[in-house]
């Protein structure tokens, strides 16, 4: 029997692959209008399929400067564009979303005032990211990105779809500091440990992640060492 296998049966029963993408869909849905379009910011290839809402926006655009992003299956209109710069007009969209781009931004100032130019008054800007006191976070910010790409080719992801990290807007204090300059109101932010997904690769590291996991969730003062920061900010009317 594999030890890995056992250990997610045991310990994890109720999750699956990418269940932080799931429950950020969760998320997105509840947050979501009737008709709405929608914004993916970052949405790159569509390698994600939780964060394909074609069928219950209206319309769903995204950009990257991935030129993949035309070809994206999961969205109506791509373009290549840089997030800092969104080529769409004012008070367009309903909702935006953002699924683990944030830490990758070298100025999340810019594309914060960006994604409030382009919502709606009363729209949603919804993001997950790495919390960056945790440990992964942590270790990626000492490690080059070769490393980066070695590990996600373990995890299985492609060299080709892991992107240098910056953590400039991946803390709950440094997000409420972005938005208050840019104008958005702070809706929510919840700050989620789950299964250690990095920790997976061994019986040994995976009962450490467990341990830590077990950890900070049972001590609520040390929830700022969560390892999932999702956000939901609001436009006002």
């Amino acid at each position: 029997m594999n030890a890995v296998a056992w250990m997610d049966r045991t310990f994890y029963p109720g999750f699956a692959r990418n269940w932080d993408d799931r429950l950020f869909r969760e998320r997105i849905l509840a947050a979501m209008p009737d008709s709405a379009e929608i914004l993916d910011v970052g949405a790159g290839a569509g390698i994600i399929e939780m964060m394909n809402f074609r069928g219950i926006a209206r319309r769903v655009c995204g950009v990257d400067l991935d030129p993949r992003v035309t070809a994206n299956p999961y969205l109506d209109e791509g373009r290549v564009a840089d997030a800092g710069a969104i080529p769409f007009e004012d008070s367009r969209f309903d909702l935006v979303f953002s699924d683990n781009v944030v830490e990758h931004l070298d100025d999340p100032g810019t594309v914060f005032a960006e994604i409030f130019r382009v919502l709606k008054p009363g729209g949603r800007f919804l993001f997950k990211t790495p919390n960056r006191f945790h440990y992964m976070p942590l270790i990626a910010q000492a490690t080059p990105h070769g490393f980066h790409q070695w590990v996600n080719r373990k995890r299985g992801r492609a060299e080709a779809d892991t992107f240098p990290t910056r953590y400039r807007a991946n803390s709950a204090p440094k997000v409420r500091q972005l938005a208050a300059a840019t104008g958005f109101e702070l809706e929510h932010l919840e700050l989620v440990e789950g299964r250690p997904e990095y920790m997976r690769l061994s019986p040994i590291t995976y009962a450490a992640g467990i341990a830590y996991e077990r950890t900070v969730n049972l001590a609520g003062f040390l929830k700022t060492l969560r390892v999932l920061l999702m956000a939901t900010l609001r436009k006002p009317e």
